[in-house]
């Protein structure tokens, strides 16, 4: 027996994974701002709650318990592994009678490409529910070298412990909360993600997602009353946007409704000016009795008497959401009150587009130009975005440039060798000497790119003078001449309404080689498509093509496309009767 013992050891633990090969990585300790959505950084350093200590003592206790429920936080981080491991452990129940164990304590991932483009990654794992939780994704194809995965964590259950591990030589770089200001959403048990089958669904979680505009969930369960308490913390956080949901816990207590809300309004307003979003309770009339419609109706319109004397007082970006905005049907709530999956969606759907009004972003449904991040270059992406919102907030930009790697190698970082770099910078100097200049270019960048970019956040919380746009080169191999000029537009528009007061320039797209002909006639559409608009067209040929329209190879790297230290002081020439002006 002892003989046949050893073989049989050994075979299991050849079958066995060695746990030495899996590297395994705490987020928490990978600095200070990988767990996304949460304010409060500097005390929230050890845990998954999404409020500071200091609020247990101003709180109520139902709120503070439920503050400890991780909903509406992520860790995002970048991997090239095909297989990728979470273990982790939580302190309360793992499943509700109407609310899947995957949605109170399960995880949920997704991916995003190179180009943007987002994955749900689906049930292709291993998991085992016992004393720590484990999910296991095998099988991940890439398609590009790597993904960025956005990881959402357990909307009602209290993270105590989490570790993620990939292959010993895989890839695994945690990314950095943006700082975009966020959206902040004050709620209820629907906001805090009940009745959803998986943390993705939550509608918080699926407007993170879908806008990428960073959201902090601060939706408790039974507990979204109001408070002035809460809104003495809402107060602190910088946000993009307040959203008010909780009139479903409000119908017991509609007297109070107008009374809190004011003063909730004049508690933020004392801080900021940042707009607010008054919701409606959501219901279906055939979904409740009489006296539950009557209740509804009741709340909602108090809420609606605070919106209204709101605008009669002057009280300025004050928006409203009415409940027939959401579209409720039959097949949207699991009981009459908390939403399913679809109900989740239709959440959603309204307030995408009530977001997109408010931000005044195009709310066109568009498949071409999208806006949308990517990582096709060396460096992160996404590192450099805060980078440039970083830079405003410092020292804020009197002059803009909006481009992509052309833009971007003529200074600017350790993209190329020091040499290269000082000898393109001079000429960028002397351009804009005596001008606090932000140079937002992104190597390979296309419209898209610019576009998301801009709305979120590179354009905001300063004045320009001055915006130069130089996109465009890097649609030529996707995009048709026709839409390269719509993309433009759709630019120009998002600079007005981020920059309503600078004075806005379409540098032409640069000549390259042999594209030059097609360069010249996109050139030459947008050039007549700005002619008696408030828009500049800056021409960008002179000194670039010959006589012949043919590309001056001089003037670049060796890649027809990249100006030299040349090309750059021609560059600096073409631009010089806008920059002073």
């Amino acid at each position: 027996m002892k003989k046949l013992l050893l073989p049989i050891l050994l075979g299991i633990l050849l079958v066995l994974p060695i746990s030495a090969q899996i590297k395994w990585m705490n987020p928490l300790n990978q600095g200070e701002r990988t767990i996304h959505g949460r304010w409060w950084k500097n005390e929230l350093k050890d845990n998954y709650h999404r409020m500071p200590d200091r609020a247990e003592k101003d709180v109520r206790k139902p709120v503070w318990d439920l503050s400890k429920n991780s909903a509406g936080l992520s860790i995002v981080f970048r991997s090239n592994s095909p297989e990728i491991s979470i273990r982790y452990t939580t302190s309360g129940n793992r499943q509700m009678i109407h609310m899947p164990a995957t949605g109170v304590s399960g995880v949920d991932m997704y991916a995003t490409d190179q180009d943007g483009n987002q994955y749900w990654c689906a049930e292709q794992f291993n998991w085992a529910w016992g004393d720590t939780i484990k999910y296991t994704y095998k099988d991940i194809t890439y398609h590009t070298p790597s993904y960025e995965f956005h990881l959402y964590l357990p909307l009602y259950n209290t993270v105590t412990w989490m570790e993620i591990g990939v292959p010993q030589d895989k890839e695994l770089t945690f990314i950095p909360e943006s700082l975009e200001k966020p959206i902040v959403v004050y709620g209820t048990s629907i906001a805090q993600g009940a009745v959803a089958s998986r943390p993705g669904m939550a509608w918080t979680n699926i407007i993170e997602r879908e806008t990428e505009h960073p959201v902090i969930n601060l939706g408790f369960s039974g507990n979204g009353k109001l408070e002035e308490s809460m809104f003495n913390y809402l107060s602190e956080i910088d946000a993009k946007l307040y959203i008010i949901d909780c009139l479903p816990n409000m119908t017991d207590i509609s007297d109070r409704i107008y009374d809190r809300m004011m003063k909730g309004v004049d508690i933020l307003r004392a801080k900021n000016n940042t707009p607010i979003l008054l919701v409606e309770q959501n219901y279906c009339h055939w979904q409740s009795s009489q006296k539950a419609k009557e209740d509804n109706d009741k709340t909602n319109n108090e809420f609606k008497r605070v919106y209204e004397d709101l605008q009669a007082k002057g009280i300025k970006d004050i928006y409203y959401l009415s409940r027939e905005e959401f579209n409720f049907s039959y097949d949207s709530t699991v009981e009459g009150t908390h939403p399913t999956d679809l109900g989740m969606r239709q959440y959603a759907n309204g307030y995408e587009k009530k977001l997109k009004e408010i931000f005044q972003e195009d709310s066109e449904d568009r498949t071409v130009y999208k806006p949308c991040t990517q990582q096709r270059d060396f460096y992160n992406w996404k590192s450099r975005h805060n980078l440039m919102i970083q830079r405003n907030r410092g020292n804020a930009p009197q002059i803009v440039l909006i481009g992509n790697s052309i833009t971007h190698f003529w200074t600017d970082e350790d993209r190329q060798p020091e040499k290269i770099r000082k000898a393109n910078q001079k000429s960028f100097e002397k351009l804009f000497k005596g001008k606090v200049v932000n140079n937002m270019g992104f190597g390979w960048d296309r419209i898209e790119n610019g576009l998301w970019r801009i709305y979120h956040g590179e354009l905001d919380g300063f004045d320009a003078e001055k915006v130069f746009l130089l996109l465009g080169t890097n649609n030529l191999g996707i995009n048709s001449n026709e839409e390269i000029v719509s993309g433009m537009t759709q630019l120009i528009h998002a600079v007005k309404q981020h920059q309503p007061k600078a004075k806005i320039y379409q540098v032409g797209i640069m000549p390259r080689r042999d594209n030059e002909e097609r360069v010249d006639t996109i050139n030459k559409m947008i050039k007549e498509k700005l002619r008696d608009t408030d828009v500049t067209y800056v021409d960008m040929t002179p000194g670039f093509v010959d006589a012949n329209g043919k590309l001056i190879e001089s003037m670049f790297r060796g890649d027809g496309l990249h100006p030299n230290a040349t090309g750059y002081e021609n560059e600096a020439k073409n631009l010089t009767p806008y920059v002073k002006e």
